[in-house]
């Protein structure tokens, strides 16, 4: 009988999510013979106690466990050997920091299943944490940009905000925001802050998240194509905010003045160039929920903040919230991620330097590279939901098969960067990273 093993995050002190909750474990008993172990956490979300009702049995350290599930990489001194190991390796890209744990992976005879990778037949992702990165950027860049501003002597209803790890749940956040929301329809934004402009780039999940939460304040939505119009015209009222959502379209443009074409972009991205600083004397606000990788093209660079600092006394941009936290990526100015203890640092487009924290002067960078772990009870529940239908055919699979024989869902098949200890076909590319 194979046993499941649930482990203990140990990436942070702020990482309190578990990848199957206690309903869903038991489910799962109900489904395919298997003895499965909790490891004891003295921060997980749901209880010791809650997971031994399902079923489970405490234990301390991996070594109970045939097939271990994690949310976060794993250290790497704590790889045991021919495990099977499921978590979100952030390898795939060849990050070079997570490298060692990788090559430990291969060393061990071990195999290992990236989330990020279970996908259907059409490459949509099956298994994630929903929207729930962009609930918690959302609510802690307000929160942010509120304490900055009171601090600076200027109250604004978003000074009510608090950090979203204080809030019980999604549904608890939106319920308190609307009612800040009616303080703002009721009284507005002082004149120093001038009417509030966010501006969103990315229409996908993590992208929808953080609209959810704008829409609890009274809100109106600009287009890309008419936000510079509006925010000239002198229009917009002090008792809202402004949404506007960007797509690629209204981020990039071909260097040879070409109509843009989705797919030609995902193809030839060296064909195409940032066109997106035009609009950022206009932004108060702004949430980067796009994916990204390096072979596009940077949207927000230095250069371009420099420009806008040096053109302006006092720039409307007040706040970035990097959700997808791509460190020198498609926001040039996040140079390191954060976590949630100090969750941000303010950026000097003139000096081309960061500072901790986020009172005073310069723009404030939310660089929380685990957001969803401020809400661990939703994303706890979303990501079990979506990962359980999947484990039945995990526990049952032949490891000691080749891996097209081992009986493995089609969709955890494409999620396997290692098998017993050697790199898949669709992944024999990360070895150029292991050998630098």
């Amino acid at each position: 009988m194979k046993t499941l093993l649930i482990r203990a995050e140990d990436k942070n002190i702020w990482e309190r999510r578990s990848t199957l909750v206690p309903s869903d474990l038991e489910t799962i008993h109900g489904q395919v013979q298997i003895k499965s172990y909790i490891e004891k956490s003295d921060k997980r979300f749901f209880s010791e106690a809650a997971f031994i009702r399902a079923g489970a049995e405490s234990c301390t350290g991996m070594e109970q466990g045939d097939i271990v599930f994690g949310v976060k990489e794993i250290p790497e001194e704590k790889i045991l050997d021919n495990k099977v190991y499921l978590y979100f390796s952030h390898t795939i890209k060849g990050q070079q920091e997570n490298m060692p744990m990788l090559q430990r992976i291969i060393d061990s005879g071990s195999t290992l299943i990236d989330y990020e990778k279970i996908t259907d037949a059409q490459g949509r992702r099956k298994v994630f944490f929903g929207p729930f990165a962009g609930d918690a950027g959302a609510i802690d860049i307000l929160w942010l940009l509120g304490e900055k501003w009171q601090k600076a002597g200027i109250s604004t209803p978003f000074a009510e905000v608090k950090q979203a790890l204080h809030y019980e749940s999604v549904e608890d956040a939106k319920e308190k925001l609307s009612r800040i929301g009616t303080t703002l329809k009721e009284n507005g934004f002082p004149e120093e802050t001038g009417p509030v402009f966010i501006g969103i780039l990315g229409y996908g999940n993590v992208s929808k998240g953080a609209q959810h939460i704008f829409e609890c304040f009274p809100h109106e939505y600009v287009a890309p194509e008419e936000l510079i119009s509006f925010a000239q015209s002198g229009q917009a009222k002090n008792n809202k905010i402004y949404l506007t959502v960007f797509k690629e379209e209204h981020l990039v443009a071909h260097k040879e003045n070409k109509n843009f074409q989705l797919q030609d972009y995902y193809d030839h991205p060296e064909n195409y160039q940032s066109q997106f600083k035009q609009y950022l004397p206009y932004i108060t606000i702004l949430v980067n929920a796009t994916y990204w990788e390096t072979r596009y093209p940077k949207f927000v660079t230095w250069e371009n903040l420099n420009e806008l600092f040096s053109r302006e006394a006092n720039p409307r941009l007040s706040a970035i919230a990097d959700i997808t936290c791509d460190v020198n990526g498609s926001v040039e100015c996040n140079v390191k991620s954060t976590g949630s203890g100090m969750p941000a640092y303010r950026v000097f487009p003139l000096q081309g330097t960061t500072e901790d924290g986020h009172v005073g002067d310069g723009i404030i960078l939310l660089a929380v590279d685990n957001l969803p772990a401020e809400l661990p009870k939703d994303a706890s529940e979303f990501f079990s939901r979506n990962l359980t239908p999947f484990v039945p055919g995990i526990m049952t699979a032949d490891f000691t098969k080749p891996l097209n024989e081992s009986g493995l869902p089609e969709e955890i098949k494409r999620a396997v960067i290692v098998y017993n200890g050697k790199l898949t076909e669709d992944f024999e590319y990360l070895k150029e990273a292991l050998s630098r």
